[in-house]
């Protein structure tokens, strides 16, 4: 049986990239902000795709995500002070045993308090979609709160390590060390998504599980423990594109994670709700958009993701890959 593919959204990236060449003018100055858009998108598709598992397979509207952003960020900021002698150094393979345990260490942690979050807040308001976000909100404002309360209130640095830091010339075009790890992040983080919901048995009940609940159950297999486990490394996630994201931006505040939540919600409404494909593609363009419009229009640069969701939504009113019609 022939399966037909939708190609077409897999055009919106590099269609956007070339229609804005001719504006930007200078090739190299194209190159620098597109690897930059790039890098950008990466790093909001991993904070959004633990969020597109959630919504997409459990149907919870988590409005608390951004919660485990920001816990993400500052447990990231605790392990790499510890390290400093590491950070510090100009050997590459240094700084990345400092930042990739510094990462682990900040998803087991958004793990755990994800693990607490959906037993506590989310389990009591499955399938009521106005109290979910309502208390999931209520959940955020506490847990920055806590995070207040443990590591203060203000603006916390946290520097990128030393052999990450500056650029690296291609032709004429700048192209930061740091973004070019972002893209390779983001893009083990998709691949092990799609293999693990496309090949594994544990993919495979997952989506039997959204699709024939008391089925699966009839066979034996317990989804709710399944689904936990999914909002765990959904939270995960969050807490490593929070890792991300800190160092993207070289500090971290409590609120970060409200802050990045519009970004992410953009982009799971382009991506189509619950689809992983979908949420790469929509990263990628307001990544890509908001370095684009940073350049060319600064004044705009706030509204450009708002006015390509609703140009996206005008072409496909569901998004561009949606699984489920909600």
């Amino acid at each position: 049986m022939k399966l037909d593919f939708d190609w077409k959204p897999l055009l919106l990236v590099p269609l956007l990239a070339v229609l804005v060449l001719p504006f930007i003018g200078s090739t190299s100055t194209w190159i620098t902000l597109t690897v930059a858009g790039l890098a950008m998108g990466m790093i909001i598709f991993i904070i959004a795709s633990g969020l597109t598992l959630v919504f997409g397979l459990m149907d919870v509207l988590n409005f608390g995500h951004g919660v485990f952003i920001a816990l993400g960020a500052f447990v990231a900021t605790t392990v790499l002070g510890l390290m400093s002698d590491w950070t510090g150094s100009q050997e590459l393979w240094r700084n990345l045993v400092a930042v990739f345990p510094a990462m682990l260490v900040a998803m087991a942690v958004s793990g755990a308090l994800g693990l607490a979050f959906e037993r506590f807040i989310v389990r009591p308001v499955y399938g009521q979609h106005l109290k979910q976000i309502l208390i999931t909100m209520g959940g955020m404002i506490i847990g920055e709160e806590l995070i207040k309360v443990i590591w203060g209130p203000q603006q916390i640095p946290l520097p990128l390590p030393e052999a990450l830091r500056g650029s690296l010339l291609l032709g004429d075009a700048a192209i930061e060390k740091y973004r070019l790890l972002a893209v390779l992040v983001g893009l083990l983080v998709f691949a092990l998504l799609a293999w693990t919901l496309g090949r594994t048995k544990i993919g495979l009940l997952i989506r039997a599980g959204v699709q024939d609940r008391e089925m699966v159950e009839s066979l034996g297999y317990r989804i709710r423990r399944l689904f936990v486990g999914v909002f765990v490394v959904g939270s995960a996630l969050a807490g490593l594109g929070g890792v991300m994201w800190g160092l993207y931006q070289q500090n971290v505040t409590p609120q970060m994670g409200a802050q990045v939540n519009v970004l992410i919600f953009i982009v799971i409404i382009i991506g189509g709700l619950g689809s992983t494909g979908g949420a790469l593609i929509g990263a990628l363009l307001v990544g890509l958009m908001a370095n684009y419009t940073g350049f060319l229009l600064p004044k705009v640069a706030l509204f450009s993701n708002i006015a390509l969701m609703m140009a996206i939504l005008l072409w496909r009113p569901q998004g561009v890959y949606p699984v489920a019609n909600r």
